[in-house]
């Protein structure tokens, strides 16, 4: 299937230099590249894009507020943010916003490809950076009284289980398929039947369920003794 891409940036040897990396590749296709924010929403309109890849200094409005006004849509496209900006509140705007990924400028092209990818898929994708952020924030929450009730959490396999403490652990695929030695499809695999029995659209909703529920506590290394882990990034 082509993924339909819109491109958003200020400057155009950013915008140029994506449109050039994705044309190269036969499951894309650049329908336009525009520096102003109204001007983008008048193109979702017209031209329905998979997914919009924008920076958050557009002309008009600002990313954000065009991100924030895609979200009102009938038909909404899924954001990918690609922005040298990542600071907290950014991080905490784009997410609110509706947004499904979120890079930092720094990001390989064959990450943001994955993100691109990941995007038209309806998943979330955050930088490894960003994640990890995430993930230790949330580690300093407080426990809760008691764990929410998921009765389809008994239905996953003991593997199953193990990925998925892995991945709220912060574990991109690749780490996970490295350190269970099996292939990074066997575990996306395993991921997609896991949000499947649990009923949640992505990572970020599972990880979150994964705590809720008990399947793994935020102060828990249980995983991480056992095999001699140090934080891995998320992706």
């Amino acid at each position: 299937m082509t993924i339909r891409v819109l491109i958003c940036d200020q400057l155009p040897v950013i915008a140029d230099g994506l449109k050039t990396l994705l044309d190269a590749l036969p499951d894309f296709e650049v329908i336009g590249t525009t520096h102003n924010g109204m001007e983008a929403i008048v193109l979702v309109r017209t031209t329905r894009p998979d997914v919009v890849v924008t920076d958050l200094n557009l002309q008009t409005i600002s990313g954000l507020e065009m991100i924030r006004r895609l979200a009102q849509e009938e038909e909404q496209p899924n954001v990918v943010v690609f922005t040298v900006a990542d600071n907290d509140k950014t991080v905490s705007d784009v997410l609110h916003a509706g947004a499904s990924c979120l890079l930092g400028k720094d990001a390989s092209p064959q990450e943001l490809i994955n993100a691109i990818q990941g995007a038209a898929a309806g998943q979330t994708i955050l930088a490894p950076n960003i994640a990890q952020r995430l993930v230790t924030w949330f580690r300093t929450q407080p426990e809760p009284q008691e764990n929410e009730t998921c009765p389809e959490v008994a239905e996953l396999t003991p593997r199953e289980r193990e990925v998925t403490r892995m991945v709220a652990q912060g574990m991109s695929t690749e780490d996970v398929a490295r350190h269970l030695v099996i292939g990074e499809a066997t575990v996306r695999t395993h991921l997609y039947r896991v949000r499947t029995k649990l009923g949640v659209r992505d990572r970020a909703e599972l990880v979150s369920l994964a705590y809720r529920t008990g399947l793994i506590h935020s102060t828990d290394q249980s995983l991480d003794d056992e095999r001699g882990l140090a934080p891995a990034s998320a992706g």
